[in-house]
């Protein structure tokens, strides 16, 4: 077994990376709102810990700080660093965080824009990037059968910080996913028991409709605790998430008997949401947990107040905020997707 252990996101952190939002095409028609937005997250995760923010530029710094201020944020819990950026998502281009003796280590995956966008060395360089403003010592990860370095975004991940981990086969296994051609199953768990410190992988089936990362784990399922998992669930047939999200009920269910035995606490779906005529992928599963407080994306539904009591049922101890993410998901994500922990040291 590695020394490597990735804490649970519920473990204590010592701050929250985001990048500042400046890519149009993200949110088409909608980036002038989409600053306050990251405006109002800041300012629900200060009071708890301090947030490094990334900026492309001085005139982005300028705007992010005029946000931040207008949002009454105090400029003691965050810092900015100037660092050139394609997109925001530093759940995927920026590294993981893990345990090693003691202190924190960063794993660098290779980062390749989900094998869908063109535009991505500069968040190819985000990982060591943050790794210098940090301090940390970095590792890049490798694939297992020495065929160089493994390609990954930390939305396809997600673990209990006990030694379990939840995937999809769509996004890892599909021969269209184009991350590691050649990679199976049995390869991705030693990449994962190597670098992560993880003892057993569950396989979920799809991810959520509309999400173009070929099924990230992280719209569809996530651990809230070692024996707790929140399942994103469809209950209409009729709805194309149905399908995919029964499978996945089915799958954590036999899992459980290896894996021991855990709670399934479903999240609903709010009602399907469409752009230009494209499914959006719409999902509570995408809420980020943070020291005392649990951020999670909201949709002017009649769900949400369902997600968000969901949400505050597993996490006793810490506020539930929710995020208004109608504009937000234009960009294919939310909370979760732009959001990177950084633990503490044990």
């Amino acid at each position: 077994m590695s020394d490597r252990r990735m804490p649970a996101e519920w473990e204590p952190h010592a701050a929250t990376w985001i990048a500042w939002p400046h890519h149009e095409p993200d949110w088409p028609g909608k980036l002038a709102a989409i600053p306050w937005v990251y405006a109002e997250i800041v300012r629900a995760l200060a009071p708890h810990e301090r947030v490094e923010i990334l900026c492309p530029s001085e005139p982005i710094r300028e705007e992010a700080v005029s946000a931040l201020t207008a949002h009454g944020v105090d400029a003691r819990r965050y810092g900015i660093s100037i660092v050139p950026t394609d997109r925001v998502w530093l759940r995927d281009s920026g590294p993981t965080a893990v345990i090693r003796d003691g202190g924190v280590e960063l794993v660098r995956w290779r980062f390749n824009a989900w094998a869908k966008y063109d535009n991505y060395t500069l968040d190819a360089e985000v990982a060591p990037t943050i790794a210098r403003l940090a301090r940390l010592p970095l590792v890049e990860a490798q694939r297992p059968d020495g065929r160089g370095p493994a390609i990954l975004e930390g939305g396809a991940i997600d673990v209990d910080g006990a030694g379990l981990l939840l995937a999809t086969e769509e996004c890892l296994l599909s021969p269209v996913q184009e991350r590691n051609p050649g990679l199976d199953r049995a390869g991705y768990e030693a990449l994962f028991r190597e670098y992560l410190g993880v003892r057993s992988t569950i396989w979920l089936g799809e991810g959520c409709v509309g999400d173009d990362t070929h099924g990230h784990i992280d719209d569809v399922a996530r651990f809230a605790a070692p024996d707790i998992v929140l399942l994103a669930y469809e209950p209409d047939p009729a709805d194309a998430n149905h399908a995919p999200s029964e499978d996945n009920r089915r799958r954590l269910e036999l899992a459980g008997g290896d894996a021991g035995a855990f709670r399934i606490v479903t999240l609903p779906f709010p009602e399907p949401r469409f752009a230009d005529g494209q499914r959006l992928p719409a999902s509570y599963a995408n809420f980020y947990v943070a020291n005392g407080v649990v951020l999670v994306p909201t949709f002017n539904d009649p769900s949400d107040r369902v997600a968000l009591a969901c949400v505050a049922g597993v996490f006793p101890g810490r506020a539930v905020v929710g995020i208004h993410a109608v504009d937000l998901v234009l960009g294919l994500g939310t909370l979760h997707c732009l959001t990177q922990q950084m633990p503490r040291g044990a």
